[in-house]
């Protein structure tokens, strides 16, 4: 393994958010190795200096792409769909190497937050989750973001907000990565829900009122899994939440805009190529947090199954017995 290769940052996913990551940790100076799963992707790309999953964004010289697999890396940023995650992370060396996932969601089966498939598949090394408010595109342009660092592993939160943190791009650490990860993985569910709000012409108090009563939701799930209540109310939670269901560029939230619009939930997956990771999600989170509280996310989880339509699920929260906040 030559120097320069194991001075690398190792970004494994080429979708969107990974090549806006790749870019970011150029800006920050690093040299980055990209790995696409494809290696007739990889070539093109690496040739091409585009990737058409974020079209626009021209990949910096510090760049490049490639189908193996990096042997070597300071650090891993895992940046793949929730659930194809564990299929990936299998195929990474076993090193000390830290990694930070950059997924959101619970696994489908397993019910599993992604740093605790971490910690299955390499049990004692250093991980944290990459989360916060981010669109793809304006982190890849260096428009000014912030995103959180969640690890219990302080010196693996400093390292990683220490190759990837420059002026448009402001990291903060965090010690509650339960937290971090149901904020990240509920947001997804909640924006459908919004989404089908706004679709379905029902006005902006009612996705106002959607939202502030999903922050209760994610409060009583945190707390049931030993998170902190305070963390829902930061980048991962709030923040995030905000960003998903009121953004037009959230694939999640653009799903349930189309089903509120009375779209048919197969018709709308059929006509996409990336990941809408509510639709997996939903009834996992549902699952996980079994004897929670969850009104909205169960409502948005049998809507998907075709349980209940949009109109039914509203006029079943809205006749829950009244209460104080």
């Amino acid at each position: 393994m030559s120097e320069s290769a194991m001075s690398e940052i190792a970004v494994i996913g080429a979708g969107a958010w990974g090549t806006a990551l790749a870019i970011q940790a150029a800006r920050a100076g690093q040299r980055v190795v990209l790995w696409a799963r494809d290696p007739a992707n990889a070539a093109a790309i690496e040739q091409s200096r585009i990737n058409p999953r974020l079209p626009g964004a021209r990949l910096p010289g510090l760049i490049r792409v490639t189908a193996q697999m990096p042997g070597s890396a300071r650090a891993i940023l895992l940046a793949v769909p929730m659930q194809h995650l564990r299929g990936i992370a299998v195929r990474i060396p076993a090193t000390d190497t830290p990694i930070a996932v950059c997924a959101k969601g619970v696994e489908a089966g397993t019910l599993r937050l992604p740093l605790e498939i971490l910690d299955a598949l390499f049990p004692g090394r250093p991980g944290a989750v990459l989360t916060g408010p981010n669109f793809a595109h304006e982190v890849a342009e260096g428009m000014p973001a912030a995103a959180v660092i969640a690890s219990t592993d302080l010196a693996c939160r400093d390292t990683i907000a220490a190759m990837l943190a420059t002026a448009s791009f402001r990291l903060y650490g965090n010690d509650d990565p339960v937290g971090a990860q149901i904020g990240g993985a509920a947001k997804n569910v909640i924006a459908i829900a919004a989404g089908a709000v706004i679709g379905a012409d029902l006005g902006e108090n009612a996705r106002a009122a959607l939202i502030t009563r999903s922050l209760a939701e994610l409060s009583r799930l945190t707390l049931a899994l030993g998170g902190r209540a305070e963390t829902v109310m930061g980048l991962s939670g709030l923040g995030d939440l905000l960003l998903t269901c009121t953004g037009a560029s959230s694939r999640n939230f653009s799903l349930g805009l189309a089903l509120g619009k009375g779209r048919h939930l197969a018709d709308i997956l059929a006509e996409r190529s990336t990941v809408t990771e509510g639709v997996f999600t939903a009834p996992a989170l549902v699952a996980r947090a079994a004897g929670v509280d969850m009104p909205i996310c169960s409502a948005v989880a049998a809507m998907l199954a075709g349980q209940t339509t949009l109109g039914q699920a509203m006029a079943t929260l809205l006749a829950r017995p009244r209460r104080d906040e």
